[in-house]
């Protein structure tokens, strides 16, 4: 956890936000700028500034947060219309907190950028 980090200070309580989801190794909470009816960031706990810091030992962790998306998609009824679950990794691809976080997005129509 660094304490300048303000996804570290939700995580531990010390700035507000709308957690729908908190274990040991994962937070989950509304975005303040959603970009779609569900829009939910899902991190680890354990501070990394991005996918690059990543290492083997952190896969399960990876895995983790995919099925806590999963699970809150289904919670959030857009598991069968479908959602997008992102990774914005470094400030050209958009990331704008450095701790790593994953969005997951749904309950429209969304553009495809890939097939």
């Amino acid at each position: 956890m660094t304490e300048a980090c303000i996804f570290c200070q939700i995580i531990q309580g010390k700035s507000p936000a709308r957690i729908v989801y908190q274990d040991d190794e994962v937070t989950a909470f509304h975005t303040n700028a959603p970009r779609m009816p569900v829009h939910l960031l899902i991190v680890p706990n354990r501070h990394f500034d991005s996918v690059n810091q990543l290492e083997e030992a952190d896969a399960t962790l990876i895995g983790r947060l995919t099925v806590v998306a999963a699970r809150l998609a289904a919670e959030n009824g857009i598991a069968e219309g479908g959602y997008r679950l992102v990774v914005n990794t470094g400030p050209d691809a958009g990331q704008s907190v450095s701790h790593l976080h994953l969005h997951l997005i749904g309950g429209g129509h969304m553009p495809v950028f890939f097939s």
